[in-house]
């Protein structure tokens, strides 16, 4: 997620798409609303009491610290972003963290972190959690305690009226993009790939592995890559900002829940706490208030299931 500002400063159609590529569109949008919501730097907290049973849960430690360090990678909207003033986080995953601290009566931290980063962050200790839009998989699960917050999931985009004239399941020996240490790179594709391809003798699907979905976007527009696999929400908020710019296929969600969730070191002592209060918050008007700003409300789950 490349800050707003630097976005805008860009001079062609698709370096906009590219800045407001995001993990939601919202179908009821109208011209110049997504202008004053990334100008919108109110603490959707603001008001929110303490969950004295979570807040109970809390080891001394935090309780001694005041604070809560969250890591996020910061270049993706309208999950995590930067607002115009090129320092506010904003998106459900900031709001959705400021309701978490507001719950556990603790001050909030933010750090901007490469998503590939964030999980040996969290087994080093450098962070106490994450909400980043990070699906579970196997592998974090064998090093993180990770708990239900947001409903996504992947699709595939294609050049501008498809015109090879593909579909998910006829993605053998395309070069399609995955952004580097993705549940779309290290599960769907690979899934995908074997399911429609390998199985019934055709090539595998190519993975091109890049830093970004910007920089996705610009080779598909240059035609160097034939599809992108991100996640359905950002692709829908980007087909919104820019309409035509390409064409969505479908959903993929083979090899991977599409339930994305908080991160915390495996077995913390702040796990149980963590839990109570993201419990709490999907209960408030707030959680759905975030998610209808942000186009995302098919996404609203009940249940803050530790995994």
């Amino acid at each position: 997620m490349k800050t707003i500002n630097k976005v805008q400063t860009a001079a062609v159609g698709l370096a906009v798409l590219m800045s407001l590529t995001a993990c939601g569109g919202a179908a009821t949008s109208t011209p110049g609303s997504e202008a004053a919501k990334t100008n919108n730097t109110t603490d959707i907290s603001e008001g929110v009491q303490p969950d004295a049973a979570a807040v109970a849960l809390l080891p001394q430690s935090i309780k001694d610290k005041g604070e809560l360090t969250v890591a996020m990678d910061l270049h993706y909207p309208p999950t995590t972003f930067l607002a115009e003033d090129n320092t506010t986080p904003i998106g459900l995953n900031p709001d959705v963290a400021r309701l978490i601290a507001k719950k556990l009566d603790l001050k909030l931290k933010f750090v901007d972190t490469k998503f590939d980063t964030i999980v040996p962050g969290l087994d080093g200790g450098r962070f106490d959690f994450t909400a980043t839009t990070m699906s579970k998989t196997e592998e974090r699960l064998k090093v993180l305690d990770m708990i239900d917050y947001f409903r996504a999931g992947n699709s595939v985009a294609v050049a501008a009226g498809n015109p090879q004239n593909l579909t998910v399941e006829t993605l053998c020996g395309k070069n399609i993009a995955v952004t580097q240490g993705s549940t779309g790179q290290l599960k769907r594709l690979p899934a995908l790939s074997e399911q429609s391809c390998t199985t019934k003798g055709q090539p595998a699907i190519n993975a091109i592995t890049l830093p970004n979905v910007q920089d996705a976007l610009t080779q598909l527009h240059s035609k160097r890559i034939d599809g992108i696999l991100y996640d359905t929400t950002s692709l829908g908020w980007a087909e919104k900002q820019q309409p035509g710019s390409f064409t969505m296929l479908g959903r993929v969600n083979v090899g991977s829940s599409d339930l994305t969730a908080v991160g915390l070191k495996k077995a913390s002592p702040l796990t149980p706490a963590m839990q109570a209060a993201l419990q709490s918050v999907l209960q408030t008007p707030e959680y759905k208030e975030s998610l209808e700003t942000w186009g995302l409300e098919s996404g609203a789950i009940t249940d803050a299931k530790l995994n």
